[in-house]
Protein backbone atom coordinates (compact mmCIF):
# COMPACT_ATOMS: atom_id res chain seq x y z
CA UNK A 1 0.00 0.00 0.00
CA UNK A 2 1.33 3.67 -1.00
CA UNK A 3 2.22 5.84 1.79
CA UNK A 4 2.31 9.52 1.25
CA UNK A 5 5.34 11.65 2.75
CA UNK A 6 3.94 15.14 3.48
CA UNK A 7 6.85 17.33 5.22
CA UNK A 8 6.11 19.90 7.95
CA UNK A 9 8.67 22.31 9.61
CA UNK A 10 9.82 20.39 12.92
CA UNK A 11 9.16 23.37 15.40
CA UNK A 12 7.85 26.63 15.95
CA UNK A 13 4.74 27.44 15.22
CA UNK A 14 4.11 26.74 11.77
CA UNK A 15 4.86 23.11 12.71
CA UNK A 16 2.26 23.47 15.52
CA UNK A 17 -0.43 24.61 13.00
CA UNK A 18 0.18 21.97 10.35
CA UNK A 19 -0.25 19.24 12.61
CA UNK A 20 -3.15 20.83 14.42
CA UNK A 21 -4.77 20.99 10.83
CA UNK A 22 -4.08 17.26 9.79
CA UNK A 23 -5.75 16.61 13.55
CA UNK A 24 -8.75 18.58 12.58
CA UNK A 25 -8.63 16.66 9.05
CA UNK A 26 -8.91 13.50 11.44
CA UNK A 27 -5.72 12.10 11.35
CA UNK A 28 -4.05 10.97 13.84
CA UNK A 29 0.27 12.07 14.27
CA UNK A 30 2.43 11.37 17.29
CA UNK A 31 5.75 13.24 17.85
CA UNK A 32 6.30 13.12 20.98
CA UNK A 33 9.62 11.75 21.28
CA UNK A 34 10.92 14.32 18.81
CA UNK A 35 11.61 12.05 15.93
CA UNK A 36 12.35 13.01 12.55
CA UNK A 37 9.33 11.30 11.08
CA UNK A 38 6.34 9.69 12.35
CA UNK A 39 3.16 7.44 10.64
CA UNK A 40 -0.45 8.03 10.76
CA UNK A 41 -2.11 5.01 12.21
CA UNK A 42 -5.25 6.28 10.33
CA UNK A 43 -4.28 7.74 7.36
CA UNK A 44 -1.46 6.50 5.01
CA UNK A 45 0.60 9.31 5.28
CA UNK A 46 3.83 9.88 7.02
CA UNK A 47 5.14 13.15 8.10
CA UNK A 48 8.59 14.66 7.86
CA UNK A 49 10.05 17.01 10.58
CA UNK A 50 12.58 18.90 8.46
CA UNK A 51 13.79 22.64 8.37
CA UNK A 52 11.61 24.65 6.66
CA UNK A 53 13.85 26.34 4.09
CA UNK A 54 14.88 22.07 2.99
CA UNK A 55 10.89 21.19 2.06
CA UNK A 56 11.28 22.57 -1.35
CA UNK A 57 14.03 20.45 -2.13
CA UNK A 58 13.26 17.26 -0.50
CA UNK A 59 9.71 17.60 -2.15
CA UNK A 60 11.77 18.28 -5.56
CA UNK A 61 13.60 15.34 -5.07
CA UNK A 62 11.18 13.22 -4.04
CA UNK A 63 12.20 12.02 -0.90
CA UNK A 64 8.50 13.87 0.47
CA UNK A 65 6.13 13.73 -1.33
CA UNK A 66 4.34 17.00 -0.27
CA UNK A 67 5.22 19.38 2.39
CA UNK A 68 3.28 22.21 4.74
CA UNK A 69 5.39 25.81 4.96
CA UNK A 70 5.13 29.38 4.27
CA UNK A 71 4.95 30.31 0.43
CA UNK A 72 7.79 32.70 1.11
CA UNK A 73 10.09 30.09 1.28
CA UNK A 74 8.71 28.10 -2.23
CA UNK A 75 9.25 31.41 -3.67
CA UNK A 76 13.19 31.86 -2.52
CA UNK A 77 14.28 28.53 -2.60
CA UNK A 78 12.21 28.17 -6.90
CA UNK A 79 12.29 24.56 -6.75
CA UNK A 80 10.15 22.69 -9.22
CA UNK A 81 7.57 22.25 -6.88
CA UNK A 82 3.66 22.80 -7.02
CA UNK A 83 1.72 24.76 -4.99
CA UNK A 84 -1.29 23.37 -4.48
CA UNK A 85 -3.47 24.83 -1.72
CA UNK A 86 -3.12 28.17 0.61
CA UNK A 87 -3.86 27.21 3.85
CA UNK A 88 -5.33 30.08 5.71
CA UNK A 89 -2.69 30.31 8.52
CA UNK A 90 0.97 31.65 9.72
CA UNK A 91 0.04 34.92 7.29
CA UNK A 92 2.86 37.32 7.40
CA UNK A 93 4.61 39.85 5.09
CA UNK A 94 7.81 40.48 3.78
CA UNK A 95 8.67 43.66 3.93
CA UNK A 96 12.00 46.45 4.13
CA UNK A 97 12.33 48.44 6.72
CA UNK A 98 14.89 51.61 7.88
CA UNK A 99 16.19 53.12 10.76
CA UNK A 100 13.26 54.98 12.57
CA UNK A 101 14.48 58.04 12.23
CA UNK A 102 15.44 57.81 7.91
CA UNK A 103 14.06 60.15 5.75
CA UNK A 104 12.74 57.71 3.95
CA UNK A 105 10.35 58.90 0.61
CA UNK A 106 9.69 55.78 -1.55
CA UNK A 107 11.96 52.58 -2.98
CA UNK A 108 14.42 55.03 -4.60
CA UNK A 109 15.94 55.26 -1.34
CA UNK A 110 17.66 52.10 -1.53
CA UNK A 111 19.65 53.34 -4.99
CA UNK A 112 23.34 52.94 -3.99
CA UNK A 113 22.63 51.98 -0.41
CA UNK A 114 23.31 47.94 1.35
CA UNK A 115 20.14 45.42 2.74
CA UNK A 116 20.82 42.68 4.73
CA UNK A 117 18.19 39.94 4.41
CA UNK A 118 17.66 35.95 4.75
CA UNK A 119 16.03 36.25 1.25
CA UNK A 120 18.01 37.20 -1.25
CA UNK A 121 16.27 36.09 -3.85
CA UNK A 122 12.49 37.85 -3.22
CA UNK A 123 14.19 40.94 -2.61
CA UNK A 124 16.44 40.99 -5.54
CA UNK A 125 13.56 40.41 -7.98
CA UNK A 126 12.07 43.51 -6.24
CA UNK A 127 15.36 45.59 -6.61
CA UNK A 128 15.14 44.49 -10.33
CA UNK A 129 11.44 45.26 -11.07
CA UNK A 130 11.97 48.84 -9.82
CA UNK A 131 15.60 48.99 -11.57
CA UNK A 132 17.15 49.68 -8.44
CA UNK A 133 21.21 49.10 -7.84
CA UNK A 134 21.00 47.89 -4.31
CA UNK A 135 23.76 45.36 -2.75
CA UNK A 136 22.04 42.33 -0.98
CA UNK A 137 23.86 41.15 2.20
CA UNK A 138 22.71 37.57 2.80
CA UNK A 139 23.02 36.35 6.40
CA UNK A 140 21.00 34.09 8.40
CA UNK A 141 19.26 34.35 11.93
CA UNK A 142 18.35 37.72 13.34
CA UNK A 143 18.41 40.63 10.46
CA UNK A 144 17.04 43.44 13.04
CA UNK A 145 20.80 44.42 14.12
CA UNK A 146 22.01 44.99 10.57
CA UNK A 147 21.81 48.53 10.66
CA UNK A 148 22.68 49.00 14.04
CA UNK A 149 26.09 47.73 13.70
CA UNK A 150 26.91 48.96 10.38
CA UNK A 151 26.38 46.14 8.25
CA UNK A 152 23.60 47.64 6.20
CA UNK A 153 21.19 50.51 5.39
CA UNK A 154 18.16 48.95 5.89
CA UNK A 155 16.45 45.20 6.10
CA UNK A 156 14.31 42.94 4.47
CA UNK A 157 12.56 40.03 6.10
CA UNK A 158 9.12 38.76 7.92
CA UNK A 159 7.09 40.78 9.63
CA UNK A 160 3.89 39.85 11.77
CA UNK A 161 3.44 42.37 14.17
CA UNK A 162 6.41 44.75 13.99
CA UNK A 163 7.40 44.61 17.15
CA UNK A 164 10.28 43.26 16.56
CA UNK A 165 11.38 46.60 13.89
CA UNK A 166 10.69 48.57 17.13
CA UNK A 167 12.74 47.11 19.23
CA UNK A 168 15.25 47.33 17.39
CA UNK A 169 15.04 50.71 16.30
CA UNK A 170 13.42 50.19 12.58
CA UNK A 171 10.67 51.43 10.72
CA UNK A 172 8.94 49.24 7.94
CA UNK A 173 8.25 51.17 4.65
CA UNK A 174 7.75 48.87 2.08
CA UNK A 175 5.29 45.76 1.85
CA UNK A 176 6.86 43.46 -0.85
CA UNK A 177 4.91 40.66 -0.80
CA UNK A 178 2.18 38.65 1.64
CA UNK A 179 2.55 34.83 2.06
CA UNK A 180 1.58 32.18 4.43
CA UNK A 181 1.46 28.25 4.44
CA UNK A 182 0.82 26.45 1.87
CA UNK A 183 0.63 22.56 0.51
CA UNK A 184 3.10 22.04 -1.95
CA UNK A 185 3.68 18.59 -3.90
CA UNK A 186 6.18 16.71 -6.30
CA UNK A 187 4.53 17.55 -9.88
CA UNK A 188 5.41 13.73 -10.35
CA UNK A 189 3.13 11.46 -7.97
CA UNK A 190 2.20 8.27 -8.69
CA UNK A 191 -1.32 7.46 -8.96
CA UNK A 192 -1.51 5.57 -6.05
CA UNK A 193 0.12 8.98 -4.55
CA UNK A 194 -1.90 11.51 -5.75
CA UNK A 195 -5.44 9.75 -5.03
CA UNK A 196 -4.21 9.75 -1.42
CA UNK A 197 -3.15 13.57 -1.45
CA UNK A 198 -6.69 14.06 -3.57
CA UNK A 199 -8.19 12.37 -0.40
CA UNK A 200 -6.07 15.05 2.11
CA UNK A 201 -7.14 17.26 0.32
CA UNK A 202 -10.98 17.39 0.34
CA UNK A 203 -10.50 17.22 4.05
CA UNK A 204 -8.52 20.14 4.37
CA UNK A 205 -11.33 21.94 2.23
CA UNK A 206 -13.76 20.90 4.53
CA UNK A 207 -12.03 21.50 7.50
CA UNK A 208 -11.42 25.27 6.06
CA UNK A 209 -15.13 25.73 4.89
CA UNK A 210 -16.66 25.03 8.57
CA UNK A 211 -13.66 27.64 9.95
CA UNK A 212 -15.22 29.91 7.69
CA UNK A 213 -18.73 29.29 7.93
CA UNK A 214 -21.05 29.42 11.33
CA UNK A 215 -24.35 27.52 11.85
CA UNK A 216 -26.74 29.46 13.06
CA UNK A 217 -30.57 29.04 14.34
CA UNK A 218 -33.35 32.00 15.16
CA UNK A 219 -37.18 32.13 15.62
CA UNK A 220 -38.99 34.44 13.29
CA UNK A 221 -42.49 35.50 12.62
CA UNK A 222 -43.37 33.39 9.45
CA UNK A 223 -44.28 36.85 7.74
CA UNK A 224 -40.72 37.52 7.57
CA UNK A 225 -39.51 34.36 6.58
CA UNK A 226 -39.56 35.35 2.89
CA UNK A 227 -37.21 38.49 3.10
CA UNK A 228 -34.69 36.61 5.82
CA UNK A 229 -34.34 33.80 3.31
CA UNK A 230 -32.84 36.45 0.84
CA UNK A 231 -30.17 37.11 3.18
CA UNK A 232 -29.69 33.57 4.58
CA UNK A 233 -29.29 31.76 1.33
CA UNK A 234 -27.79 28.87 3.22
CA UNK A 235 -25.71 26.04 1.16
CA UNK A 236 -28.86 25.63 -0.83
CA UNK A 237 -31.55 26.85 1.48
CA UNK A 238 -32.26 27.35 4.84
CA UNK A 239 -34.38 24.88 6.93
CA UNK A 240 -37.33 25.94 8.12
CA UNK A 241 -39.52 24.31 11.14
CA UNK A 242 -42.70 25.57 12.51
CA UNK A 243 -42.57 26.17 16.20
CA UNK A 244 -45.41 25.14 18.28
CA UNK A 245 -46.70 28.97 18.69
CA UNK A 246 -49.13 29.72 15.24
CA UNK A 247 -47.33 32.13 13.41
CA UNK A 248 -43.88 31.50 14.09
CA UNK A 249 -40.87 29.16 12.44
CA UNK A 250 -37.13 28.67 13.71
CA UNK A 251 -34.51 29.23 10.62
CA UNK A 252 -31.34 27.52 10.37
CA UNK A 253 -28.78 28.02 8.03
CA UNK A 254 -25.41 28.31 7.81
CA UNK A 255 -23.28 32.06 6.69
CA UNK A 256 -19.95 33.05 6.58
CA UNK A 257 -18.57 34.47 9.72
CA UNK A 258 -16.72 37.54 8.00
CA UNK A 259 -20.74 38.45 7.13
CA UNK A 260 -22.48 37.47 10.21
CA UNK A 261 -22.05 40.92 11.76
CA UNK A 262 -23.19 43.39 8.76
CA UNK A 263 -26.45 41.28 8.47
CA UNK A 264 -27.41 41.02 12.23
CA UNK A 265 -29.26 44.15 12.27
CA UNK A 266 -31.27 43.29 8.91
CA UNK A 267 -31.93 39.91 10.87
CA UNK A 268 -33.02 41.87 14.05
CA UNK A 269 -35.19 44.50 12.17
CA UNK A 270 -37.17 41.97 10.27
CA UNK A 271 -37.97 39.95 14.23
CA UNK A 272 -35.67 37.76 14.64
CA UNK A 273 -35.26 36.54 17.59
CA UNK A 274 -33.35 34.03 19.87
CA UNK A 275 -30.25 34.05 17.55
CA UNK A 276 -27.86 31.22 18.17
CA UNK A 277 -24.50 31.23 15.96
CA UNK A 278 -22.59 28.02 16.75
CA UNK A 279 -18.96 26.41 15.25
CA UNK A 280 -18.94 24.10 11.97
CA UNK A 281 -16.47 21.11 12.99
CA UNK A 282 -16.74 19.47 9.22
CA UNK A 283 -18.62 21.01 6.12
CA UNK A 284 -18.91 19.10 3.00
CA UNK A 285 -19.93 21.17 0.23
Amino acid sequence: MSILKIAVQKSGRLSEKSLQLLADCGIKISNGERRLKAVSPNFPIEVLFLRDDDIPQYVEEGVADAGMLGENEVWEKDKNVTVIKKLGFASCRLSLAVPKDANYAGPQYFSGKKVATSYPVILQKFFDQNNLDTAIETISGSVEIAPAIGLADGIFDIVSTGSTLQINGLKEVEVVTKSEAVLISNPNLSAEKQQILDKLLFRIQSVKNAAENKYILLNAPDKAIPEIIKILPGMKSPTVLPLAEAGWSSIHSVIREDAFWDIIDQLKALGAEGILVTNVEKMIL
